[in-house]
């Protein structure tokens, strides 16, 4: 399953404060840090470089999108995009008919018996459940369908052969290499010029299904010519089935990032976003959506196209689809580099951010708050730029409200503000009683949250300095302590380690045994006057 995987880092040698935290592909995660996703050298955590972290696709590739998104399709039956003129004596061919029948007429000299048996073929490979693929390759029409594709003088033919290849490479990886290996690529490229529009976008979607496999077979029909092609068909002229055909085919192009696709494809894609049109709308930023989960270089290749001062608007689209595309495409941009991260900002995109945090989806409301933890994980200036936005007390809300996924994207926010922030920015925040709903969370069952609430309290804590007395009381007022203590009895080492530290540097008991406002007086008579409140002082929080 794709999980967020997230770690801690400290920042080694530079005392106890934690590295801001960001979000980091899971694959790139697995590969650097191990299954739990710590890296650990010699018993600490070691630090590494922003961005630590990148949201995992969190959505995307774990649950199903609208069925246009999918990697690859099959054309059912119903779904013809055109009917061949095909005579009506053929066109109730029994899907019975032998393999043998239809390969030996597939090659006829006689135009209407072989177009009967190819389309035959297709409606064998347009069944809904488990269409004979092997079958018909072990066949060996293969070869013959692939010639049929040279037929400019049939273009029913073309159609035809064009959408039984197209189910044909809708199949397992084996399936899709063996109508590479039989040299249609080229026939199919070649077909996108085709004048009738039917054989036009049957070649979009057999692309489209052979460039759904995987970076191999894309970067072989992209190193082919395809994108100019593609965009071209991005125009007012063509039907919207035809353009939501070539916008699918669009983000298979985007969706593999070992390795990225070319930078003119990148730039061409960033282009294309443009288009008006609410299904291509949707599908292209989710394109640009998977171009920016590909890591700092991919990120730097959509900034350069020009893009994000149209996608950062589209933040407020009326359709919730786009607002949702448009959130994951800039989300994974300030997982970059702080300049790039700036670039986003730059376009006013915290503007945005009211709405989209007391939106009614939930989904948007936690997205919204990953984007913010990753701002809070930049400069001082950027975080400055959250708190001038008046985004904390929303964020807080979250944090005390949301639902638990909310909720913890709300505790990263919290705990990166206190790791990136300077001490009057920490000030504020504790300011607007973000501790109560922070400390909540020590008690859920998420290890994850739990550590990263802890390190956010020590982190204010130790920033606090001389004042760390006045912090440790609103942790002992809210509930705070009595977590804390309790999770020294905590399974994970990190955890327990990390909570007897606090509780021993900060709730010692020393202080309270020397605090002389808790000594009772002596009176004459020999009785005790216990009052504490007469010398209690209204805690104000001032580094």
């Amino acid at each position: 399953s794709c999980g967020e995987l997230r770690c801690t880092a400290l920042n080694v040698g530079q005392g106890n404060l934690l590295l801001p935290l960001t979000h980091m592909p899971c694959a790139l995660i697995l590969d650097e840090y191990g299954l739990d996703g710590i890296a650990v050298f010699k018993g600490y955590r070691v630090k590494v470089q922003r961005p630590i972290w990148k949201s995992v696709c969190v959505c995307l590739l774990c649950n199903k999108r609208d069925e246009h998104l999918l990697k690859k399709r099959n054309v059912p039956q119903e779904e013809s995009l055109e009917d061949s003129d095909v005579d009506s004596d053929f066109k109730g061919v029994s899907q019975n008919v032998t393999l043998d029948a239809i390969l030996q007429n597939a090659t006829s000299d006689n135009a209407v018996i072989q177009l009967s048996a190819v389309q035959a073929a297709r409606k064998l490979l347009s069944s809904d459940r488990n269409p004979p693929i092997d079958d018909l390759i072990k066949s060996g029409i293969l070869p013959i369908l692939v010639k049929c594709l040279e037929r400019d003088d049939n273009p029913s033919l073309q159609f035809e052969a064009a959408w039984a290849l197209t189910n044909i490479a809708s199949g397992t990886s084996a399936q899709t290499q063996a109508v590479v290996k039989s040299n249609a690529v080229p026939l199919f490229l070649r077909l996108l010029h085709s004048p009738h529009q039917n054989v036009c976008e049957q070649a979009v979607w057999a692309l489209g299904n052979i460039i759904g496999d995987g970076p191999q077979c894309r970067d072989y029909v992209i190193s082919l010519g395809v994108v100019k092609p593609l965009l071209s068909f991005i125009n007012p002229s063509i039907p919207i089935t035809f353009l939501r055909n070539v916008t699918w085919v669009i983000v298979n192009l985007c969706r593999n990032k070992d390795p990225p696709p070319p930078m003119e494809t990148v730039q061409e894609v960033g282009v294309s976003a443009r288009c008006t049109g609410f299904h291509i709308l949707v599908d292209t930023v989710w394109a640009l959506s998977y171009l920016t989960d590909g890591g700092n270089e991919q990120i730097q290749m959509v900034i350069d196209s020009g893009v994000v001062p149209f996608l950062v608007p589209l933040l407020s689209h009326q359709e919730v689809k786009v607002q949702t595309a448009a959130l994951r495409a800039v989300g994974n941009i300030v997982t970059g580099t702080d300049e790039q991260t700036q670039v986003v900002l730059n376009c006013d995109v915290l503007s945005h951010f009211p709405n989209l945090l007391t939106h009614p989806k939930e989904k948007i409301n936690k997205e919204a708050v990953w984007f913010l933890s990753n701002i809070t994980a930049g400069n001082q200036q950027q975080v400055q730029a959250v708190i001038d936005a008046g985004l904390i007390p929303m964020i807080i809300h979250q944090l005390a409200k949301g639902d638990f996924g909310t909720q913890k994207e709300a505790a990263w926010a919290i705990s990166n503000l206190t790791i990136s922030g300077r001490k009057d920015q920490v000030e504020f925040l504790v300011e607007q009683n973000v501790i109560p709903p922070f400390c909540n969370l020590l008690s859920v069952k998420d290890s994850q949250v739990v550590q990263v609430v802890l390190d956010g309290l020590k982190n204010i804590l130790i920033m606090a300095g001389d004042e760390a007395s006045t912090i440790a009381e609103i942790i002992e007022e809210c509930g705070g302590l009595e977590k804390i203590e309790n999770l020294q009895q905590h399974e994970n080492e990190d955890i327990y380690k990390l909570a007897f530290e606090i509780i021993d540097q900060y709730f010692s008991g020393d202080d309270i045994d020397e605090d002389p406002s808790l000594i009772p007086e002596t009176t004459q008579g020999g009785t005790f006057n216990f009052d504490p409140s007469s010398n209690m002082q209204t805690k104000e929080f001032n580094f």
